[in-house]
């Protein structure tokens, strides 16, 4: 007999795929994004007031595989097949009020692993390619 994952265990894995992802663009993007806009300043003291951010800079590639696992594993939680709601009326609404809430914080976590990845992996050989 199969059981189901319980709604915590599958909102767990949504919240941690959100503040994995989250972490990626901490590490990667927003200090990518700082010294593009002139604020290399505001990097050095970030870091020097939360060092361990230097720290994910390092493993990044540790941290984009760990990131990725998650929401993979926070989307196949969310859209397995035979997934279904309790047939009670009140836990059926409760059910999918939490579902769409997953579904929302999973894709906000796609969008923002997928942000920091860009800002990581591709815009620099991006911007060499193009000769900018």
């Amino acid at each position: 007999m199969k059981t189901e994952p319980s709604l915590p265990r599958q909102s767990a894995a949504s919240w941690l795929a959100l503040f994995g992802s989250a972490g990626t663009l901490v590490c990667c993007a927003l200090p990518i994004l700082f010294v593009m806009l002139g604020l290399g300043a505001t990097v050095a003291a970030v870091t020097s007031v939360a060092p361990f951010l230097v720290t994910l800079t390092l493993h990044k590639t540790w941290v984009f595989v760990g990131s990725g696992l998650m929401l993979l594993i926070s989307g196949w939680l969310l859209y397995r097949p035979g997934r279904a709601c309790p047939s009670d009326p009140a836990l059926g609404r409760l059910c999918a009020r939490a579902e769409r809430w997953n579904r929302r914080i999973h894709g906000i976590s796609a969008a923002l692993w997928g942000v920091g990845f860009f800002a990581a992996y591709l815009a620099l050989p991006i911007r060499i390619w193009l000769g900018v």
